[in-house]
């Protein structure tokens, strides 16, 4: 008897895309689509963060309170940050529970944290983590200042500004920090020598990275800090 296989990430956000074709106003889709294809036609100029780059000190605000700093996140080993948009984003309430899923098992039996962060405020963030039960930590980046730091932020385009402010919920409002700048969907892996060492981002929110890129490249960085057996 055959075992159905699950979903990838990919093909979720797809369905969601078929979705909206089938059942949005269709001017309203293309500035979603629009907004989309501009991002990835910026992305080939965009200084965003790639392995190697050094990572300075930062803070994140845990939803249930409290911080988690570069340090105590990478005390005894590497980290990975998944950074999303806010908590009612339908694309990103596909993604963090996919990473729940399909990630976050993989990183606990190893001893690594997985942390989900968004800019949005963390009393109106928490909902993401209440609603799926989630194990994973959630944080804010308040203000962007890690992903403006990392490259990743953008701007809501003027189209998608006037879509937003016809439907009364600007994205400043609904995150709480006032702006309309978001990071774009990224993947970083830091290691313990506060590098980064894996680094994927999403120009296109309907496309994302896999889990499993993500278990490969933290095993590659725990097989280099394993010192081998000596030979006797």
């Amino acid at each position: 008897m055959s075992t159905a296989v699950p979903p990838s990430l990919d093909q979720q956000l797809a369905d969601l895309h078929a979705e909206r074709v089938r059942t949005w106003d269709p001017a309203a889709l293309q500035v979603n689509i629009n907004q989309r294809a501009r991002l990835v036609a910026e992305a080939a100029g965009r200084a965003f963060v790639q392995a190697g780059d050094p990572v300075a000190p930062f803070a994140l605000h845990r939803v249930e309170g409290g911080e988690l700093s570069l340090d105590s996140l990478t005390r005894v080993g590497p980290a990975v940050l998944v950074f999303f948009r806010f908590a009612g984003c339908p694309a990103c309430n596909i993604a963090i529970p996919y990473y729940e899923r399909h990630l976050q098992p993989a990183l606990q039996a190893r001893g690594v944290p997985l942390v989900a962060v968004s800019p949005q405020v963390p009393e109106r963030l928490v909902e993401i983590k209440t609603r799926h039960g989630l194990t994973l930590q959630v944080a804010s980046d308040r203000n962007n200042q890690l992903a403006r730091r990392l490259g990743i932020l953008y701007s809501f385009d003027d189209a998608s500004r006037q879509a937003a402010e016809a439907k009364g919920s600007p994205i400043g409002t609904v995150t709480g920090t006032g702006t309309w700048e978001l990071p774009q969907p990224t993947v970083v892996v830091i290691g313990s020598d506060h590098r980064v060492h894996f680094a994927q981002v999403s120009p296109d929110w309907l496309v994302r990275t896999e889990a499993q890129p993500i278990i490969a490249a933290v095993d590659a960085l725990l097989a280099r800090a394993t010192p081998s057996p000596a030979i006797a």
